[in-house]
């Protein structure tokens, strides 16, 4: 499989298909099989498309990237076992990696509590680098 960096421009063209209503549908559909870690990325994107501080560029990017995980048809198609949510995955790393700097400590909490009313109690280190 070849190698894809995404840009903040890819995940813009993808912004139409996000709405509240389908995220909160997707993630409920997919939590278990995507995995903590997924869910955590996407409920801080979420949080953080919210929050009213978040810069109008960085919330076009958000939601392009939670467009594209919301998206049924991907490049990789979400029931394929193990590589399914990789191109979801890529997305959401790559939107973090452009935001973070309007990613708040209140915002991760309000993911990691979220995440933890869902999992469980989860160890800070499934939560990947974005803790």
């Amino acid at each position: 499989m070849k190698k894809t960096n995404l840009t903040s421009k890819d995940l813009v063209k993808y912004e139409s298909n996000y709405s509240e209503g389908a995220f909160w549908n997707k993630v409920k559909k997919i939590a278990s099989r995507a995995g903590v870690k997924t869910v955590y990325y996407a409920l801080v994107l979420y949080y953080t498309l919210a929050d009213p501080s978040t810069p109008a560029k960085y919330k076009a990017v958000i939601t392009g990237a939670l467009g594209y995980f919301i998206l049924p048809f991907d490049l990789l198609p979400d029931l394929l076992p193990f590589s399914g949510m990789a191109d979801d995955w890529a997305a959401l790393v790559a939107a973090v990696a452009y935001v973070t700097s309007a990613i708040t400590p209140a915002i991760k909490e309000k993911a990691r509590t979220k995440v933890n009313s869902w999992f469980g109690h989860v160890e800070d280190s499934s939560l990947g680098d974005l803790r």
